[in-house]
């Protein structure tokens, strides 16, 4: 593990000399960087910058099931399983809008919040911090606010493995948070 962020230097840095919006709205930027690779080439590249998003795992307080959501995402034309998320609302940290889509989408009050990790989702094209959390100690205290988000059930842990491997899981951030509940 040589290499650590107090570590770094310019060497092997890509220069950006500017960047130029292609199409701006508020769910997406396409822009067209103008870039120096460390190997000296010069060109323009294409960048995406999407909303950030946080997503949170409930567990039970058996520890033994996670509340998640068969749903159809129309982009890929996929079902899959999903955690509660949602994109960060101007005014809230991440942890507050993973608290929040776990009540709207769920009905449930999160008692404790892990923060997981922050990651990007496509790192070499794409801008989008994602969030990840695991919530504990939940209860029911409300019905769910959001109708088009799937109906959400508790799955057996115990299940998790299948389901990814099968293909069944393919939300990026529910796959981190389900793979740190696994290896925790």
């Amino acid at each position: 593990m040589g290499h650590t962020e107090s570590s770094e230097d310019d060497n092997g840095r890509w220069i950006v000399h500017g960047e130029r919006a292609i199409y701006d709205s508020r769910w997406v930027r396409l822009g067209k960087a103008d870039i120096t690779t460390p190997s000296g080439s010069r060109f323009e590249h294409h960048t995406v910058t999407l909303p950030s998003a946080a997503v949170i795992a409930i567990v039970d307080r058996s520890g033994e099931h996670v509340l998640m959501s068969y749903r159809h995402r129309f982009v890929p034309d996929a079902w899959g399983w999903e955690l509660p998320g949602g994109l960060l609302d101007p005014e809230e940290t991440p942890e507050q809008t993973a608290v929040r889509e776990a009540l709207e989408e769920t009905g449930h009050r999160v008692g404790s919040v892990e923060h997981v990790a922050t990651f990007e989702p496509m790192i070499g094209t794409v801008r989008s911090p994602h969030h990840v959390f695991v919530g504990r100690d939940a209860d029911l205290v409300a019905d769910p606010t959001e109708f088009d988000e799937g109906v959400y059930e508790w799955v057996p842990l115990a299940e998790i493995r299948g389901l990814i491997s099968t293909g069944h899981v393919q939300s990026s951030g529910t796959l981190i948070a389900l793979l740190h509940i696994l290896a925790s």
